[in-house]
Order: C-alpha cells, then structure tokens, then sequence
C-alpha cells in the first residue's frame, strides 16, 4: 500500500504511473507478488482518481499532506471494491502502513478517523458525490465534455469503457501455426481464451507474457484488436517497400511481416525504444530497416527510394487506450489536443513526399478525439490535391456484414472488445 501510495503521489505531482511505479516498487524493494499487488492497487486507485478525490475532499476539514493524502486515496479505492478483501483489514493494513513510515505516522490517527467515517457514512457520501463529473466518470471535466461533444451519441460508453480494466489480447503469428491449433496449445497448459479476430484470441485470465506458450520464439505477441486492425487494412504485399513510421514498440511492424514478404522500414525517433522493435523481429524471427528519424523530417533518414505504402500511426493523447493506461487522462491537459493534433499534420504533410504515385498511406491514432483523426485527414486532403481518401472496411469476427470504420469507439462487446482507434487510408493518386 505504501508503494502505491508513493506511486499516486508522483502521477499528482505531474509523472507518469509506469515510472513512478518502477521507482516505488524498488524503494520499497518488492519483487515477484508483492510488487504486482502493489501494481495492481495503484493501477485500481488511479481508475477511480475522480471519485476518491472527491471523497477525500467531503472527508478531510482541510487538505492533507501529499503523502498520508495519497495513502488515503488508496485506501478509498480499495474499500469500494469491498470484494477484493474485508474493509476492516484493509482500514487496519491501511493504518499499519501509515505508522510503519515515519514520514506518515503522525497523520496515522487522521487515517484512521477518516476511513471508519468513510465506513459509516459510505451511502451518503457516495449519493453526495454522484452528481459531480468527474466522480461520476473518473475523468477530468475537459475530457468529458470534448467526448460528449465529439460522440454525442455514445459518450457515456466511451467513458465507462475507461474505467474498465482491460483484457489481455494475444495476436497469433499465423506463420507458426493457426488460432484454433494455438488455442488448443493455452488448452493444454490450462489457459482458455476465445477467438475475437482473424488472429486475436482474449485470455479468459491475463498472465505474464512468458508463460504463453511459445511466447519467446515468436509464436505469439500481444497486442489491443483494435491495433491489429492497422496490417491488414494497410496491405502490404510481399515485395513491396513500406513504411511503419513511428514503429516503436514494434507490434505492427512485426505483424506486417508476419503477413506478408514486404520490405519494411521501422523508423522511430527514439533510440532506447528502438532497441524494443529489434528485439520484437528477433523473437519472431523476420528482419526490418530499422532506422531512427523524425517523421516530419524525411531529409534526416530517407533514402530517395519512395515507398508504396506507409504506415502512420502518429503520436496523440492516448485517449482511446485509457483503460490500459489510466493515468493518461488525468497528466493530459485540453491544450495536449490541438498540439498533437498540429505534430500529426506535420508528419501526414512530410510522409507525403516518400510516398510514390498509385501508394495508400493509412493513417492511424490510438485517440477517441476527433481532432486527432477525421479533422486532421479532412484538412490535409481538402489541401492535397493529389490527395484521396478511401472508405476503410472490415468485417468483425463472427459477422458476416461488413462494416466501414473510421473512429473506433472502445467496447467490449464478444466479437468487438478493443481499445479506441482511428483509421483513414489515403490514396496518392497518379
């Protein structure tokens, strides 16, 4: 709880919950379960920042000091997810942690006082907060109402899907073997899971990578349906010359080897996070180019050859994978928006020129904001003459009706549990 603690304490303070967790977890020197317990309280207390906060503010006369605050809010979290342990342990672990810190043990009483109050009036100060945002939806208030704006129809879904935890999807590499005999495969070592994509099966109970079966040769990685969609709608042929650009961590340029012979280019802008794409293609065994370049800046890294097809899945807010990463809604600001927003034309605008004549570019984001999709193909296509974009269509498992797809509102319906994605391909006519 400590460590959680202190990793909640450094997301408020503006850091982002992997960092501040790593950094927790190794001062507090917790390895193995302790410290995916650890992980896991956090990640929970991060997921319903909005409501705890507001509790905390209904509960404390004035306040708190970062530390015991923070250890507060973790204790609110657990206590509403009554079914993870019995309340009164919790208060007492909770109590424990504080007096065992000397930092914290004067406020331990205040901790105290506060989650028995919290336990007695719990109906009551949850029907208080209710009406309020970003309680209700454990989202800022600017977030939810660009969503409401954006997706009139389907904001509260889009918001409910982000305080969802999420599945662990697998994408198999049909170059090893097929989704039913790599199903049977999870059978035989004890795991079930079910087929949502042409290669996507969800684990029916998440685990660590390394005891999927064959997970270190290649055989299968892990990766959101909603980014498997970006190889496929791309369609690269075998021989052809692509472009993942911003390719980091590698999952989609590994996929698109694993469909086809294609000669690819994994560029990148950071090196430390290029190391993770080579060693992606070392797992499963296929070679790329791997170069490190900004997008926006073709002169730095390209070889005069153009590509026929480019892979753009551009920086962007995160917006549409909150449920994997919580923390992201809360260190975004309103403004983040239009900054990335800008940073995406820039590179659609400079990947034009290394595209060749009769070549598709797909355009992706991983966002829920329109801002940071349609507004940005619209404008740069109205601008483009040679410009021309072309309806995106895919046929979800199970289904036998095709569907055309731009924004990819998160869901989890059976055939359809993904993240939020944007998609746009964009023919370079002739």
């Amino acid at each position: 709880m400590r460590a959680a603690a202190a990793a909640i304490e450094q997301l408020l303070a503006g850091r982002a919950l992997p960092g501040a967790l790593d950094q927790a977890t190794n001062d507090y020197r917790l390895v193995g379960v302790s410290r995916a317990a650890a992980r896991d309280i956090a990640y929970g207390a991060v997921r319903q920042l909005g409501t705890v906060r507001a509790l905390a503010t209904r509960l404390n006369a004035r306040p708190a000091g970062a530390g015991i605050g923070a250890l507060q809010l973790v204790g609110l979290s657990e206590l509403l997810e009554p079914q993870r342990r019995h309340q009164a342990v919790i208060v007492d672990q909770l109590v424990s942690a504080a007096r065992d810190d000397p930092a914290l043990a004067p406020a331990a009483a205040f901790l105290n006082a506060t989650m028995r109050r919290f336990l007695r009036e719990r109906d009551a100060l949850c029907a208080a907060v209710a009406d309020e945002p970003e309680a209700r939806w454990n989202h800022p208030d600017w977030w939810i109402d660009q969503v409401r704006q954006d997706h009139p129809r389907h904001w509260e879904s889009v918001l409910q899907a982000g305080q969802r935890r999420p599945p662990m999807t697998l994408r198999v590499n049909q170059r090893r073997g097929t989704v039913e005999a790599y199903q049977a495969r999870l059978a035989g070592a004890g795991r079930s899971a079910r087929q949502i994509g042409p290669a996507a099966l969800i684990l029916d109970d998440p685990c660590e990578v390394g005891e999927l079966p064959g997970f270190e040769h290649g055989d299968v990685s892990v990766q959101d349906l909603a980014a498997q969609l970006a190889a496929p709608l791309l369609g690269a042929q075998s021989g052809e010359r692509v472009l993942d650009a911003c390719a980091a961590p590698g999952g989609k340029t590994a996929h698109l080897l694993e469909l086809s012979d294609c000669r690819v280019t994994a560029l990148d802008s950071d090196a430390a996070r290029l190391e993770r794409v080579r060693e992606t293609l070392a797992r499963i065994g296929r070679a790329a180019e791997v170069r490190q370049g900004d997008a926006a800046r073709p002169s730095d890294w390209w070889d005069g050859q153009p590509y026929r097809r480019i892979l753009l899945d551009a920086p962007c807010s995160a917006s549409g994978i909150v449920r994997r990463h919580p923390d992201v809604r809360w260190l975004r600001r309103r403004s983040d928006i239009a900054t990335m927003a800008r940073r995406q034309s820039e590179m659609l605008a400079a990947l034009w020129g290394v595209l060749e004549p009769g070549g598709t570019l797909l355009f992706a984001t991983c966002s829920v904001f329109r801002a940071e999709g349609d507004q940005v193909v619209e404008r740069f296509c109205a601008r483009q003459a040679d410009a021309q974009r072309q309806p995106v269509i895919w046929r979800w498992h199970g289904e036998r009706q095709e569907h055309r797809i731009s924004h990819l509102l998160p869901q989890s319906a059976p055939h359809r549990d993904h993240d939020g994605f944007f998609y746009a391909s964009i023919l370079k006519r002739p």
